[in-house]
C-alpha cells in the first residue's frame, strides 16, 4: 500500500508543479477555481490509490486463477466465445473508453453518436480477445495476426471517412486501459500457464497488442459506412 501511494504521488506531482507554474505566471485563476481543482486532484489521488490496490488484491490474482481454471477444461474451444464475452464487457466498462466516446460525440456535435462508438469499440475488442484465446488454444504465432492486421488498417485508411481516422488510432490506446491490462492480460497469462506446452511469457503476452489493434480496424470500418452513407445522401 505504501508503495502504491508513493507511485501515485510521484505521477501526480509533475502535473501539480506544471499547473502551479502556469497559475503563478499566466493563468491567475480565482481562488475558488484553484480550490475546486485541488479537491479534484485529491479525489483523483485517492481513487488511483484505491484502484491500484484493488487491482493488486483482486483483478490480477482473479484473472490468473480464472485463466488457469478455464485452461483445465476438456473443451478448450470454449475459451474463444468466453474471451469474446469478457472482451466486450471489459471494454464496455472501461472508464477511458467512456471518456473518449463522450468527447467524440461532443466534438462532432452529435454526428458520431457516443453509444455507437462505445458498441463499436466493445465489439472490436471482443473479437480481438476471442482471437487471442484462439491463438493460445491452437498455438498460432502472434505475427499472423499483427502483420495482416496493421496492413489492413493502412488499407482501410484509404477508404474511411477522414473524421474517423484520428478517433480510430486514439481508440487503440484508450481500449488498452486499466481494465484490459489488469484483468484480460492476467487472464491470458493464466490460460497460457494452464495449457501444457505453452509458455506464459512467450504465449501469454501479446493479447494487449491485439486489443490495441482491434478498435483501429472497427472504427475505420465504421468510417467507411459513414462515408458511404454520406455519399448516398449527396
Amino acid at each position: 500500500m505504501d508503495r502504491i501511494v508513493f507511485e501515485v504521488a510521484r505521477a501526480l506531482l509533475p502535473l501539480l508543479l506544471f499547473f502551479g507554474v502556469f497559475q503563478a505566471l499566466y493563468l491567475k485563476l480565482p481562488r475558488v477555481y484553484v480550490a475546486n481543482l485541488g479537491k479534484g486532484i485529491l479525489l483523483a489521488f485517492l481513487g488511483m490509490v484505491l484502484f491500484l490496490q484493488g487491482v493488486n488484491v483482486a483483478f490480477l490474482p482473479a484473472g490468473r486463477e480464472i485463466g488457469e481454471a478455464l485452461a483445465a477444461f476438456d473443451q478448450r474451444w470454449l475459451l474463444i466465445p468466453f474471451g469474446f464475452l469478457l472482451g466486450f464487457l471489459t471494454t464496455y466498462a472501461e472508464p477511458a473508453v467512456r471518456v473518449l466516446c463522450y468527447q467524440v460525440e461532443e466534438s462532432s456535435s452529435g454526428y458520431i453518436g457516443e453509444s455507437l462508438i462505445l458498441y463499436t469499440l466493445s465489439f472490436g475488442v471482443a473479437v480481438a480477445v476471442s482471437l487471442g484465446m484462439a491463438r493460445l488454444v491452437y498455438a498460432i504465432p502472434l505475427l499472423y495476426f499483427v502483420i495482416p492486421g496493421y496492413f489492413l488498417a493502412i488499407l482501410l485508411l484509404l477508404f474511411s471517412d477522414g473524421e474517423f481516422v484520428g478517433v480510430a488510432f486514439d481508440s487503440g490506446g484508450v481500449a488498452t486501459g486499466p481494465m484490459a491490462v489488469t484483468f484480460l492480460l492476467s487472464l491470458a497469462v493464466g490460460v497460457a500457464a494452464g495449457i501444457e506446452g505453452r509458455n506464459p511469457v512467450t504465449d501469454g503476452f501479446g493479447l494487449i497488442a491485439l486489443i490495441a489493434l482491434a478498435p483501429i480496424l472497427s472504427v475505420l470500418m465504421l468510417g467507411i459506412l459513414y462515408r458511404r452513407r454520406r455519399g448516398e445522401e449527396t
